[in-house]
């Protein structure tokens, strides 16, 4: 069964499975049980784990993409995978952890097949910079700009600054989400920063005035 028909399979069970989200802990504990149910060859028991998780795998996948469609093939990828890999799900963390390690690999991989495949491209963001001169600009225009800056950057360095900045995770977390080591993360930050500061000073941000 292919990526795509596995999908419709586990999005039916989901449609006909509804669960109360409650407390953090009731939600672990609610998945503990689908998940041994699933396990067991209850394929309806991970479609209420879909059901439950989806919205949140996708507004973490919102980071790597900006293309509906494309947000919705990744979403579809990270469950996929899930399911495929759910007997060694060990429940050391709790399942939407380990779920949104799965969909930071997920996402770090679309990135390395399709860097150039981007909303906003960086030539766009440098103009937008430059146009504005010496104006503000509003929040939603700012993360555009840096959502655009970050496709010149290579997917290692736009991973760990997404993670870093927008998710605001320190570095042992980012090793956990990447598999990195501590020191790892703590080099390629420092790369992807000075690399980024380049880009915005091309961009013309950051520039003292002559």
């Amino acid at each position: 069964m292919d990526a795509v028909a596995t999908w419709e399979t586990l999005m039916s069970f989901a449609e006909a499975s509804t669960t109360n989200m409650g407390s953090e802990s009731g939600v672990a504990e609610i998945d503990s049980r689908d998940i041994a149910v699933a396990l067991d060859g209850g394929q309806d028991a991970y479609g209420r784990l879909v059901r439950r998780h989806q919205d949140a795998v996708s507004k973490w996948m919102w980071r790597f993409t900006r293309d509906r469609v494309i947000l919705e093939e990744l979403v579809q990828d990270v469950f996929v995978e899930a399911w495929v890999s759910l007997s060694r799900f060990k429940g050391e963390s709790a399942f939407k952890t380990w779920l949104f390690t799965i969909a930071t690999r997920v996402g770090y991989k679309y990135w390395r097949k399709k860097a150039k495949d981007v909303a906003i491209t960086t030539e766009a963001a440098n103009r937008l910079m430059i146009d504005h001169g010496e104006k503000e600009i509003n929040p939603s225009e700012a993360a555009e700009v840096l959502y655009g800056l970050f496709s010149g950057l290579p997917p290692r360095d736009r991973l760990v600054l997404t993670l870093m900045y927008f998710e605001e995770m320190d570095t042992k977390d980012i090793a956990r989400m990447t598999g990195w080591t501590r020191s790892m993360v703590k080099v390629q930050a420092y790369r992807a920063r000075n690399k980024l500061r380049k880009s915005l000073e091309r961009a013309g941000y950051g520039k003292e005035k002559e």
